[in-house]
This record gives C-alpha cells, sequence and structure tokens, in this order.
C-alpha cells in the first residue's frame, strides 16, 4: 500500500498537483485498490482557493491524516509568497517529510522545501524564471536543464506539467516500469504541444 499525500493551500497552482493527482490515483485504480492519494491542508475542511479560481476541499489538516508514503508539495504564489514562511506549514513539512518514503515538490514547492529543511545541501529543480532566486538562498544546487531531479529521497521537478513527468516516474519507482507505462496509456499521455516555447516566431 501506498498513501500519497498532496498539501494544497491558497493560491497554489492547480495543475501542480492535480496532475500528479491524477497519476498517482490512477495507479491505484489500476492496481486494484489499496493505494490511496489524500488532500492536505492547513485549515481543512475549510475550501482552498488555487491560482487560478479553482477552489478545493481538503481531505484532513496537519493532524488528522493517515500516515504518507509520499508527501507532495506544489507551487504557485501560495507556495513562494506564504506558506515558505509560515512556520505552521513548514514545521509540518519537515516532521511529514522525514517519516515518508519520498518527498516531492513541483515549480516552486522546492521553495517550501527549502524553507523546511528537506531541500537543503539538494540538487533541486523549479520553475526556469526562479531558479536564480531559489539558489540565492543558498545551500541548494538548482538543476537547469531536467524535467525532474532526483536527489536521495527528495524528487523535485520544474514547472506546472513537469510534475505529471516526475510523477509518472515515481510511480514507475514505486511500482515498477510497466505499471507506470500503463498508467500513461491509460491518461493518453504522450505529449505533442502544437506551440513549441523554442520556436521562432514568424512575421
Amino acid at each position: 500500500m501506498t498513501t500519497y499525500g498532496l498539501l494544497i493551500f491558497d493560491d497554489a497552482e492547480e495543475l501542480d498537483f492535480a496532475g500528479p493527482w491524477e497519476v498517482f490515483t490512477l495507479s491505484a485504480a489500476l492496481r486494484g485498490g489499496g493505494d490511496s492519494a489524500v488532500l492536505i491542508a492547513e485549515r481543512a475542511p475549510a475550501p482552498v482557493r488555487c491560482a487560478k479560481g479553482m477552489r478545493v476541499l481538503p481531505d484532513h489538516g496537519l493532524d488528522d491524516h493517515p500516515p504518507l508514503d509520499v508527501l507532495l508539495v506544489p507551487g504557485g504564489g501560495g507556495a513562494r509568497k506564504v506558506q515558505m514562511h509560515n512556520p505552521v506549514v513548514t514545521g509540518w513539512v519537515a516532521g511529514a517529510a522525514e517519516r515518508a518514503s519520498w518527498v516531492m515538490s513541483v515549480c516552486t514547492g522546492a521553495f517550501v522545501l527549502h524553507a523546511a529543511g528537506p531541500a537543503r545541501g539538494r540538487r533541486v529543480a523549479t520553475h526556469w524564471q526562479l531558479e536564480e532566486e531559489l539558489e540565492g538562498r543558498g545551500d541548494v544546487t538548482v538543476v537547469r536543464d531536467a524535467r525532474y531531479v532526483v536527489d536521495g529521497k527528495l524528487l523535485t521537478s520544474q514547472g506546472v506539467s513537469a510534475g505529471i513527468d516526475a510523477a509518472l516516474w515515481l510511480v514507475g519507482r514505486l511500482h515498477g516500469r510497466d505499471h507506470a507505462r500503463a498508467v500513461r496509456r491509460q491518461m493518453q499521455y504522450d505529449p505533442a504541444p502544437p506551440y513549441l516555447a523554442d520556436e521562432p516566431i514568424l512575421a
């Protein structure tokens, strides 16, 4: 059994947690039960209003969730501007991370992991626009050319959609590559973006 705990908070980037949530819950379904994913918030059961306006109801508060095998911290403005400065959340993250088998962040969730401690002295990934800012906080090495980075039990990913890649890698690590491939196929996750970011813009 694997229990995935996804921290959510106001101004969290929706896809940062919803993308991995899809991977984790679909993985659980394909495994026939036993695994579970839960949403955790400081002020549960009050709804969380995310960065683009989505309202989400958490399953548990910081003190009433099941033991977590995987802890995920998403990014968004709420991570970098609020939660990394929130001692209640960073204290909880530090404790939950110590007990978990895997600790994961997406995008600027790495700032929270740095503030809480698990990312200190480690190699990490974060959103490309904020790599220098994170590295400027010291005691961390930001990897700029990888969608996700594994350092011990710490798994960090670049911005937003990169969290899906990292979650698929983690499911493969926990339950085997064939299982991860089945999850990816069921999701029809085979990216073919129509407008690549590095394509030249023609007049």
